[in-house]
């Protein structure tokens, strides 16, 4: 058995342990870090499959292992929701990816109702892959469409065209799946009447759940460095939050609720896993660069070393396919007090379009700064919560920064 990493705090002797049952979270995230192509705008762990054979070919049985890992030290709970991302879990074959699913639904997941989602991108999501995916006992599809017209894909590297997005989402859709569309706005060359076509499409396509994000050029891509060279020019940010809010106004009339930030859904088809990193749930994150949230207690059952005062602990799997799969990965960690937590859980809570219980705010000592928010017209009170305005909202990283530094 491969020893502990160096790089994580684990206790001295903790593996002999017996296992505490019922302490294994019931939230799972899985990541695939192999696509067929990198993205010019993309700064998530990934890497060319045909560049990495070798780990690609064991990518799937590796992340078994260090699940297997977990359930040795914290005892098997079933989850009620495990999430399959990337990367682009379907770049690696139709048979890999469902005999995985297959896994995860029978190994993993309680019986009753389970979330089972798996991402992907339309260049390898055929018909026989998505029939796949449903015998395998996948419940969900997060597609990465994020633009439905060709220059615009061709503009973010994307490895496919607007028909096979389509052809894909659609595909989705008649074998019975959830079907959740990713969408881009902002993109160098986009025009407002060019969004509200791709807005349309998603909708047309059946999609109960679509997800809507603002282009962000980060440092180190492709993309960024085309815009700084003068090849693209970057939209205007007064244009952008008017797709921001275009976007809400198309999906909520055709029925698709805002519920967070950047994701919409018909009532009752919002995405349970992401809505458990949103509400302060334990989740496990595995596989090169996936992250974790434990209790204190939890951590502590699983061998790590938590310091007293601790009530939570985050941790992060290393972004290295050498260090970042096998049974016990290299981690770095972070440990939260009660009240860095509470901040934490009124920060990510806010992300919500119900936003966060007054009780809260006041639990993470954020009173004042709540209040100077609302002053400033970026929250809003009810009876008993507060949220972000339509303003708060488009200037979320305004409102969350003000939130974690207190």
């Amino acid at each position: 058995m491969p020893h502990p990493s160096p790089d994580v705090e684990w206790g001295a002797g903790d593996a002999s342990r017996e296992p505490a049952g019922g302490a294994m979270p019931a939230h799972v995230y899985f990541h695939v870090p192999f696509c067929a192509s990198k993205c010019s705008y993309c700064d998530f762990f990934s890497v060319e499959a045909g560049r990495a054979r070798e780990q690609a070919a064991r990518a799937y049985e590796a992340l078994f292992e260090q699940w297997a890992g977990w359930v040795s030290r914290l005892g098997l709970r079933l989850a009620t929701t495990a999430y399959v991302g990337g990367g682009t879990p379907t770049a690696l074959g139709a048979a890999r990816v469902a005999a995985f699913v297959a896994t995860v639904r029978a190994e993993m997941c309680e019986a009753h109702d389970p979330e089972v989602t798996v991402e992907a991108n339309p260049e390898s999501l055929d018909e026989q892959t998505v029939a796949m995916l449903a015998d395998a006992g996948a419940t969900r599809v997060s597609l990465g469409v994020q633009a439905f017209h060709d220059d615009l894909l061709a503009v973010l590297g994307r490895p496919h065209d607007a028909t096979r997005a389509l052809n894909a989402a659609r595909t989705v859709v008649s074998h019975g799946l959830e079907l959740s569309v990713d969408l881009i706005c902002g993109i160098p060359g986009q025009t407002l009447d060019m969004w509200r076509s791709s807005v349309h499409y998603a909708i047309e396509t059946g999609a109960r759940h679509v997800s809507v994000y603002p282009l962000s050029l980060e440092s180190g891509t492709p993309l960024a460095a085309e815009v700084m060279l003068g090849r693209y020019r970057a939209l205007d940010e007064d244009l952008v939050a008017d797709m921001m809010l275009l976007a809400r106004n198309l999906l909520e009339d055709a029925g698709l609720r805002r519920y967070e930030v950047a994701n919409y859904a018909e009532p009752g088809r919002e995405c349970r896993h992401n809505l458990a990193y949103w509400t302060g749930r334990e989740y496990l994150g595995i596989g090169p660069s996936a992250h974790g949230m434990l209790r204190a207690e939890t951590a502590r059952e699983a061998g790590f070393v938590v310091p007293e005062g601790a009530a939570r602990v985050r941790y992060a799997v290393a972004a290295d396919l050498t260090q970042g799969f096998g049974e016990w990965p290299a981690m770095t960690v972070e440990t939260l007090d009660a009240e860095q937590a509470a901040r934490e859980d009124v920060m990510l809570g806010l992300r919500l379009a119900e936003g966060v219980a007054l009780e809260l705010v006041e639990r993470a000592g954020l009173g004042v700064v709540v209040e100077g928010l609302v002053a400033r017209g970026l929250l809003e009170r009810t009876a008993d919560r507060v949220r972000t305005t339509d303003r708060g909202w488009l200037l979320g990283n305004e409102v969350f920064g003000a939130v974690w530094t207190g």
